[in-house]
């Protein structure tokens, strides 16, 4: 550990400056607590994390008033999903006529903000209660539980980024990934992925850009 902050002691220290972090940072400080958020890469997420905010989540944003972070980011409104398998699909919609405002989810690129720090130093930093936000990685939550869901087929979701992107999410089951270099993982795409896509404009598009 290196030297001591020499800033007045924070009273909340939180790891990870993600969608969660960053939104359970402004609470407290709102509330005049003195908050540390410790960020250690702050270049734009090349993974797919933080980019689907469901309506409860986006109702929290509403409740600390921060809706406006989602918003001029082209950030695209998701009312629920539409299901597909074996030749059959149907809808499931999130119950958002419970509510007087607008909840739907948000869908957007995470990470788009970026910013310059000065040459980096080793400090230490301690405080009454640490609150760990580190993201799908988190070696916190892997020294507590090791989940392993194996599903066959994996699911495949597609949904918005941008008013003009669509993101597709495949889950690739056990510890090897498929080369992407030597051409193993568009040769999975092709054919494990590929034909469980049942959306005729989906696949057309996921096997143009395969090819």
């Amino acid at each position: 550990m290196g030297k001591l902050c020499n800033v007045e002691s924070p009273d909340i220290i939180i790891v990870g400056a993600g969608v969660a972090g960053s939104a359970l940072a402004y609470s407290p400080g709102e509330d005049g607590r003195r908050v540390h958020v410790i960020e250690k890469d702050l270049t734009e997420p090349d993974r797919i994390v933080g980019e689907l905010l469901q309506p409860g989540g986006y109702l929290k944003l509403i409740e600390l008033g921060l809706e406006d972070c989602v918003s001029e980011i082209d950030a695209q409104r998701v009312l629920g999903y539409a299901i597909f398998k074996d030749g059959k699909s149907t809808k499931l919609s999130y119950p958002l006529e419970n509510f007087l405002s607008d909840v739907a989810g948000r869908s957007f690129h995470n990470g788009r903000v970026q910013y310059k720090t000065r040459a980096a130093k080793e400090l230490g930093a301690y405080a009454p209660l640490t609150i760990v936000c580190d993201g799908c990685f988190s070696n916190l939550r892997r020294s507590l539980c090791n989940p392993n869901v194996t599903i066959n087929p994996s699911p495949i979701l597609f949904y918005p980024i941008s008013s003009t992107e669509i993101r597709c999410l495949v889950d690739v089951p056990g510890q090897k990934v498929p080369s992407v270099s030597n051409g193993e993982m568009a040769r999975y795409l092709k054919t494990a992925v590929a034909p469980q896509v049942t959306t005729v404009h989906f696949k057309q598009y996921l096997c143009e850009f395969l090819n």
